[in-house]
């Protein structure tokens, strides 16, 4: 950008009638004096080509113009990142002469900045929105003249909303897609960690775009919550892929289970069971009234040998109606202990239903409580 100085030296002025009409002359700016004004949110030194003249009028005004290179300081806000609007401040002054040596003031106004700016500045990442100017003093050890050049600037979201919003959004839908998948087999345990990953690299991603900020942005806290609770239904995965082995391996369900999860939590979630609440009473009960219907391995062996006592004294026929009556009681034991496995089994698929839409719900509560956050975040 081009840096313009203009100030007074009562000490340099002629008649341009005295010299041939001469009213301005280019003069090297080592023969007169120049105000020290500096940059205060620089933080390289000047780089900047030098101008070996400057302009001096009849009337004392030495106007200066030369070419600027800046780099300076700014602290962003990146809270709503990628819909943020920065403020960066160029502060220009004396850095030794006081307020009763040099006033500063703005040659052109606020307006007028504005649009010369937007003219020249390059569209990219971001769009100049607008450039406000302040006159003020600062007060130090002396009172020192100031002007502030306000420069608000806008980011551009659409490279971040197709490179990260979009993408994450999805892999969350296809995640929350996944709770459906059936328990059985090892699918969507596979799938999710593949989801997991995938999300990873969009973090990773994300982290190279932001600079260093105190505040950490919005969106960086949605991703963050959202690779946590996909963990944690990766974790639920594992429980229920736990539970359907615990099915084959141990028969009955704890007490504490059921109670919990068959009567409490299903009626909470409105999932029908066919699972009543259990009690040691109605257990117990039947319990008798199964050992009452069914003969026990012992009335079995008893008859088994009632019969083989008795097979030396009765017919072919009836023999033969003893083996049969033996081997169909033998097959209505299996069946009864058949059924109450299948049972038991039931049971642990109930719970495994239970717990994973539970998850399934606290997973789709946590998501629409953080979008709804973001994007009143983002709208105001």
């Amino acid at each position: 950008m081009s840096f313009t100085t203009i100030w007074e030296n009562e000490f340099l002025t002629w008649n341009p009638q005295d010299f041939c009409g001469i009213s301005r002359i280019h003069i090297l700016p080592e023969l007169v004096w120049s105000p020290d004004i500096y940059v205060s949110e620089r933080t390289e030194e000047d780089q900047s080509p030098t101008v070996p003249y400057m302009l001096l009028y009849s009337n004392g005004t030495i106007y200066w113009r030369k070419p600027l290179r800046l780099v300076s300081a700014c602290s962003l806000d990146l809270y709503k990142f990628p819909f943020d609007i920065q403020k960066c401040n160029l502060t220009f002054g004396p850095f030794i002469y006081s307020v009763q040596d040099v006033i500063m003031m703005s040659e052109s106004d606020s307006k007028e900045d504005t649009i010369s700016s937007q003219k020249n500045f390059a569209k990219g990442e971001w769009q100049l929105v607008a450039i406000d100017v302040f006159s003020y003093n600062v007060t130090k050890e002396e009172e020192y003249s100031k002007v502030i050049y306000q420069i608000t600037i806008k980011r551009t979201p659409v490279l971040y909303i197709i490179n990260l919003i979009v993408p994450a959004c999805f892999l969350v839908l296809v995640d929350v897609a996944s709770m459906f998948i059936p328990m059985e087999g090892g699918e969507r345990l596979g799938f999710k960690i593949t989801v997991v990953l995938g999300f990873s690299v969009l973090l990773l991603i994300l982290n190279d775009f932001l600079p260093n900020s105190e505040i950490p942005p919005i969106l960086g806290i949605f991703c963050t919550v959202c690779l946590v609770i996909m963990i944690v239904s990766i974790v639920d995965s594992i429980f229920i892929s736990y539970m359907l082995h615990l099915s084959a391996v141990r028969p009955d369900v704890p007490k504490w289970l059921k109670i919990w999860v068959l009567r409490r939590l299903a009626y909470i979630l409105c999932i029908n069971t066919k699972v009543e609440a259990v009690e040691d009473t109605t257990i117990s009960s039947n319990s008798k009234k199964e050992s009452a219907d069914d003969p026990t391995c012992k009335e079995t062996d008893s008859q088994n040998r009632r019969y083989l006592l008795k097979e030396q004294q009765d017919t072919s026929e009836i023999k033969l109606l003893k083996k049969l009556l033996v081997e169909i009681l033998m097959i209505r034991r299996h069946m009864v202990i058949s059924k109450k496995e299948e049972e038991a089994k039931s049971e642990w698929h109930m719970v495994a239903f239970i717990l994973d839409r539970f998850i399934l719900i606290l997973y789709l509560c946590t998501v629409l409580i953080i979008v709804i956050t973001v994007i009143a975040v983002w709208a105001f």
